[in-house]
């Protein structure tokens, strides 16, 4: 089949939405498709397009599978700047859909067109493209917005609000299928549109390249980078922004001296914890390093945290977490009750849970770990085990191509 591919990254932007676009999109050639991507200039590393590729609005490649187009990301400097990252993922988004109906010849049938949110408006860029080349729609949802904006305070216009939340009903109703990473998301998005089309949502979740990310040496080059000893460090690898309760790291270093913390990422909140880490000496800030190195980096973490603040857990799923796992680290998870990763790490034992926005509780469990060398071995090996079976590539390539073939006919 013939298949345009919307989304915000892809190799080699280090964004992790684009990792995962970018091995869908690998697993899907794999079985034979012809795929066409259509995606931004990478930028998000430094939120700025990166050396070596500006000069241009639009550029093509050709691949052994089809081909990959990349426009202008209309990136800004300010991250915090809602309204304007909005304009520029709606400037995106017009000029994602104009190359879409070029990739692979101008308004040629495509069988099926696969959109990612978020940016939520690529749901009815997609959807305009499908009907257009005469194809179906599968919206792919890795964050529910504006869900997660309206609960941590990003977005209060309620105007704004309700224009969103418009978009995102439309969205959904225009899809053929739309996918979501848990049971959690499939039940916010089913709520939110007719009965008749509940059924169009399916989980799926994200996987994890086991063969990139594996378990290896705690000692790194890295740790030594960042100036640590032996001592047990605890990691949180991924983006800085405001869904995550990353004051709560700050604070556990605080209370931990013996320890070493370390923060390895980039977004709109790392200023301002930097800020408020300025007294925290065994704190350590860096920005995300090169995707050849994501291993090394996962495996300075004796112990890995994901906190996400309260009400997002039902909104939210981390992905950071099957990286983890693979890597062979115990997790400690700072999230809601009841939802995907506590519920994750239950089943592989690969960690512990905890309430979010509780330092006490959330220092408790970092002590808990870092003075039980035989227990973080023994969860870690179990969650590597887990996502083993249970995340692979290749089972998630499955999922999608079924799916496709499903709405395709």
């Amino acid at each position: 089949m013939k298949l345009v591919v919307l989304g915000p990254h892809f190799a080699p932007d280090t964004a992790p939405t684009g990792t995962v676009l970018t091995r869908i999109v690998e697993e899907l050639a794999a079985r034979g498709h012809e795929l066409h991507v259509v995606t931004s200039l990478p930028w998000y590393r430094a939120h700025a397009i990166e050396d070596g590729w500006t000069g241009r609005l639009v550029r093509t490649e050709r691949t052994a599978w089809g081909s990959v187009t990349r426009v202008h990301p209309f990136p800004g400097d300010d991250k915090s700047n809602l309204v304007r990252r909005a304009m520029g993922f709606v400037g995106f988004s017009v000029l994602a859909g104009v190359a879409a109906l070029r990739a692979g010849g101008w308004f040629r049938r495509a069988d099926a067109v696969i959109a990612m949110s978020p940016p939520l408006t690529l749901g009815l860029t997609g959807w305009l493209v499908a009907r257009l080349r005469r194809g179906r729609l599968l919206f792919n949802i890795q964050d529910v917005f504006p869900d997660a904006a309206v609960r941590t305070g990003a977005i209060t216009n309620r105007r704004i609000i309700a224009v969103a939340s418009w978009l995102e009903r439309v969205s959904y109703h225009r899809a053929d299928a739309v996918t979501v990473l848990s049971d959690d998301l499939r039940d916010n998005v089913a709520a939110k549109i007719r009965p008749a089309a509940r059924e169009r949502v399916h989980v799926i979740p994200n996987f994890v390249d086991t063969e990139r990310i594996a378990p290896g040496d705690r000692m790194t080059a890295y740790r030594a980078e960042l100036g640590f000893d032996d001592r047990p460090v605890v990691l949180y690898a991924g983006n800085v922004g405001f869904s995550q309760s990353l004051d709560l790291v700050v604070e556990a270093a605080r209370r931990c001296p013996g320890l070493g913390f370390v923060v390895n990422g980039d977004g709109a909140a790392r200023a301002e914890l930097e800020r408020r880490a300025a007294d925290v000496p065994n704190l350590r800030f860096a920005g995300y390093q090169p995707i050849e190195r994501l291993g090394e980096v996962l495996a300075t973490g004796d112990i890995h945290v994901v906190p996400l603040r309260t009400g997002l857990g039902d909104v939210s799923v981390p992905s950071k977490t099957y990286s983890s796992l693979a890597a062979g680290r115990p997790v400690v998870a700072s999230i809601d009750a009841g939802t995907e990763i506590p519920r994750l790490l239950e089943a592989a034992g690969a960690g512990l849970s905890v309430p979010p926005d509780d330092p006490d509780a959330f220092t408790a469990a970092i002590r808990e770990l870092a003075d039980d060398v035989e227990r973080r071995s023994r969860l870690g090996s179990s969650g590597r085990a887990w996502v083993v079976e249970h995340a692979s590539p290749a089972a998630i390539g499955d999922a999608y191509d079924q799916l496709i073939g499903l709405i395709a006919r």
